[in-house]
């Protein structure tokens, strides 16, 4: 993907789509809300991650680095295969207005039912079908055979995380792993056919996206969990001790919204292990990633120029040390194997002259998020009379509030600040501030469908640094996509070089 040509789009997770089945999926809204991104002049869709959600639902905290969600496989291509009855689909927890996920009940009645679609599988399935699933087996067991005896083992252990596993298992002993494998082969090959759901709706997704030229941007996660099949299966390149526990963990240092900092708790990597085998690890990574989007974010991109380390004994994070990270040798080594790298670096937080050294070394565009822009005066980097041309403009990100949520919260002085920057006010400065990232010279827009359709904070993403229900969990319903949010949005999209000039009609 051409990151140096204007375009715009619509950050909406996967499971934030509408749909019968509890949670949004890749199944016929996805579809439907492409023609709607088409219609509106958008040409890109960015997602969340799209591994399997971890502790409090988030998709930042996975138990792989490359598997996909099995909350997002659709369940209408499996029923149209012969695969599930139609009917064991109907009753799925939802709440009541459609406008959130219940996590607590749509994971276990989901998982029952791609159970009973493996179950049909093995009974209906032809030999087509079976030959496409282990030709697909083959091609990814390089990340997969991991993955599958990593879920295998955990059902196994009741749950536990790996480090409390029987030592042979959790030491990878190579007889115990053989062993392992051929009493678990049946919960193996569920997890397998789940993943190739996930593979085969993503492309065939993907490829609808492409046809109607609306390019899926990803997101990528810089750490990945301590219980995860990554952790697991090269604890060597994480900073473990001997009975596999991080010595130091990640996080970041305290700040004006944080007296203690954050304690993320992930394990730090041994950049000098994963130098000496010439960034394989990573590289991989990239590569599953570039099989899944055109572009990727690279989530807390400064990391790879300095990162926060705190000792894992520290309940907070006011004792971490800054260290220096891998730099620009890590992407010159993912580039001389994959080519040109379409990566956004999320540039946000704590930057320091190294961080933007390295952004710019590497030719990544970085981000601005618009609403965070009038605390300051006209010198903020984040006004878009301050941009470059290789910036990602956003009106805010998941982690934000929204628009209409940030103005009902401002201050007087930063309503009177946007009002007069923005010329909009109560009614409109949700499309003011959508007006004003569209026409800056920023290669792309963004913004989340929250501010398209001029939503309050209650239909916010995520509140960072908490755990509540209402984190990862909203969704929309096609009636609040109205018509004429799609046409304004597609007029400011083409008045501002961003899309079709016929838009303006």
């Amino acid at each position: 993907m051409d990151l140096t040509q204007r375009s715009s789009g619509i950050l909406l997770h996967i499971t934030s789509l509408p749909g019968p089945h509890g949670i949004g999926d890749f199944g016929p809204d996805a579809r439907r809300f492409i023609d709607w991104l088409q219609s509106a002049g958008q040409t890109v869709w960015q997602w969340l991650p799209t591994t399997p959600i971890g502790p409090g639902n988030s998709p930042y905290q996975s138990v792989s680095a490359f598997a996909g969600s099995p909350l997002m496989v659709a369940f209408e291509p499996l029923v149209a295969a012969g695969w599930i009855a139609a009917s064991e689909l109907n009753g799925a927890p939802t709440a009541p207005d459609g406008l959130r996920v219940d996590f607590e009940a749509i994971v276990p009645w989901r998982l029952q039912r791609l159970r009973m679609a493996h179950a049909g599988f093995l009974a209906h399935a032809g030999a087509a079908e079976r030959a496409a699933l282990a030709q697909w087996r083959t091609e990814q067991a390089w990340w997969l055979d991991d993955y599958l005896l990593f879920m295998a083992l955990e059902a196994a252990h009741g749950g536990q995380p790996w480090w409390q596993w029987d030592a042979a298992c959790r030491t990878r002993q190579a007889d115990a792993l053989k062993a392992a494998a051929q009493a678990h082969q049946a919960e193996m090959d569920f997890w397998a056919f789940v993943q190739w759901c996930f593979d085969t709706q993503l492309a065939e997704l993907r490829n609808y996206a492409h046809q109607r030229g609306v390019r899926i941007m990803g997101d990528l996660p810089i750490f990945i969990a301590h219980h995860s099949a990554d952790c697991w299966a090269r604890p060597d390149l994480y900073e473990l001790d001997e009975a596999s526990q991080p010595t130091v963990v990640a996080g970041c240092p305290p700040d004006i919204f944080s007296e203690d900092g954050q304690r993320w708790g992930n394990p730090l990597y041994r950049w000098d292990r994963m130098a000496d085998e010439g960034y394989a690890w990573w590289t991989a990574r990239v590569k599953r990633a570039l099989a899944q989007a055109d572009v990727f974010r690279i989530d807390h991109f400064r990391g790879f120029a300095g990162y926060y380390e705190i000792p894992a004994s520290s309940p907070t994070a006011r004792e971490g040390t800054w260290v220096p990270g891998p730099g620009k040798a890590l992407f010159d080594a993912i580039e001389a194997s994959l080519g040109r790298l379409p990566i956004v670096a999320e540039d946000l937080g704590l930057i320091t002259p190294d961080v933007l050294a390295l952004r710019d070394g590497c030719g990544f565009p970085g981000m601005r998020i618009l609403s965070q822009a009038f605390a300051g005066d006209g010198t903020h980097e984040f006004l878009p009379h301050n941009y470059v041309a290789n910036t990602l403009v956003y009106t805010g990100t998941h982690d934000n509030d929204t628009v209409r949520g940030w103005w009902d919260k401002a201050t007087p002085a930063e309503r009177h600040f946007a009002a007069s920057y923005l010329a909009a006010w109560d009614a409109d400065i949700h499309w003011g501030m959508i007006r004003a990232a569209a026409q800056s010279v920023a290669c792309m827009a963004v913004y989340p469908l929250q501010d398209v359709l001029g939503l309050g904070g209650d239909h916010r993403m995520n509140l960072p640094g908490s755990m509540g229900a209402q984190n990862w969990s909203w969704r929309i319903q096609w009636s609040m996509l109205g018509e004429e949010p799609r046409r304004v949005l597609g007029l400011i999209t083409a008045a501002s070089g961003r899309g079709p000039f016929g838009l303006l009609g």
